[in-house]
């Protein structure tokens, strides 16, 4: 289910990617759902966590790697960690 709906957010141009943007995004309180790739660094990931669930932030680990969801957001690069916004 989470990865239709990040197919359906890159269509609509509503994923930011990058995770300074992506952490920054969810202490303000603008992150409505944060998508993290499966090889994203388990220090990283945890603190992720811990702000989704003190914002009460959609938080989605994928199955795919990072190379893929590059690819899936549409860049010619890796991507660890992206969102949408509210």
């Amino acid at each position: 289910m989470s990865l239709e709906n990040l197919k359906s957010l890159v269509k609509e141009k509503k994923i930011i990617v990058g995770s300074d943007e992506t952490i920054k995004a969810i202490r303000n309180g603008t992150a409505k759902e944060v998508f993290i790739s499966s090889n994203c660094s388990e220090e990283l990931k945890e603190r992720l966590i811990k702000y989704c669930k003190l914002s009460k932030c959609e938080i989605n680990i994928l199955k795919d790697d990072s190379k893929e969801l590059g690819a899936i957001c549409k860049k010619p690069f890796s991507i660890n960690i992206c969102f949408s916004k509210k």
